[in-house]
């Protein structure tokens, strides 16, 4: 579930219909898109969640969800299907935008909130051809459950009241993560922090001990720690495609820059790889991150 959100997604707060009900995590509300006709956010206790175009699933409002989206589409040549874990569901975008962009996929969506399933499922329908299993569980139980070598792609966007749970920032659930990419597969998770940019240089750090390849996308003003924000984290057992990646985010609406090698390691700051025994929550955003 993201935290970086367009103008344009704090303008629909006062806009289109609002489907209001009580989840598991929290209060959540789809809001309508005063723009676009079928095209909804998810908030979730107030905080942007997600964007749904039902009309478009290509369409992606959010930047990390832009960002995640060049992702999938470098994960594998145009349209191919792929095998793709989603740990962390939210109103289904990024397995609705695989779905639409690489027919014939077979995806799992772990998502814990199983209210919220359901109230996505009621009011943002998928497509019945879409090869969606969504699964109602913990995302480290339900990566544990997914067999070895099975994914091309694994997406990680877990947030419980706006922070990633301790469990799934360590480096043994990144080797349970690796257990499940097939080789050449890719592995991309939204991280969110803010300065001093003491969780995001420790999630580099644990991923460098487990996959050999890394590339870090995010806002230069976040990269800089001088604002809290999102940052799309990128690895994988072979080289990345970084040309590309880098043109794709350095052409969004919001230009983010990419990081890899040498400055991405001095990046991380000598920080030391979390596990298990000293894993704890990301941090919780500011409250002006959602005004």
């Amino acid at each position: 579930m993201g935290r970086d959100r367009s103008k344009r997604a704090g303008e629909r707060r006062g806009g289109g219909p609002t489907v209001a009900e009580q989840v598991d995590g929290g209060l959540a509300e789809l809001v309508g898109d005063r723009e676009r006709a079928r095209a909804w956010t998810l908030l979730l206790d107030g905080a942007p969640q997600s964007h749904v175009d039902l009309d478009d699933p290509t369409y992606l409002d959010f930047e990390y969800q832009r960002r995640l989206g060049h992702v999938i589409d470098l994960a594998a040549p145009p349209g191919r299907p792929v095998h793709a874990v989603h740990l962390g569901g939210g109103a289904l975008t990024l397995a609705r935008y695989v779905a639409a962009t690489r027919p014939r996929s077979t995806q799992q969506v772990v998502e814990r909130d199983a209210a919220l399933v359901r109230l996505v499922r009621r009011e943002l329908p998928l497509d019945p051809n879409a090869r969606i299993r969504v699964r109602s569980t913990d995302a480290r139980e339900g990566l544990a459950k997914v067999p070895d070598g099975w994914a091309d792609l694994v997406i990680a966007d877990v947030f419980s009241g706006a922070r990633t749970p301790a469990h799934l920032t360590s480096g043994e659930f990144l080797t349970d993560v690796r257990r499940v990419v097939k080789a050449g597969g890719v592995y991309a998770a939204n991280l969110a922090d803010g300065p001093p940019l003491a969780h995001l240089r420790g999630q580099i750090a644990t991923a460098a001990g487990v996959f050999p390849e890394l590339a870090l996308v995010a806002d230069p003003a976040v990269l800089r720690g001088k604002r809290f924000g999102n940052a799309v984290l990128v690895a994988s057992d072979r080289p990345l495609p970084l040309p590309e990646l880098t043109r794709r985010a350095a052409s969004d609406p919001h230009p983010a820059r990419l990081e890899h090698g040498k400055a991405l390691r001095d990046f991380t700051g000598g920080a030391t790889p979390v596990t298990d025994a000293t894993a704890v929550a990301s941090p919780a955003p500011p409250p002006s991150a959602f005004k």
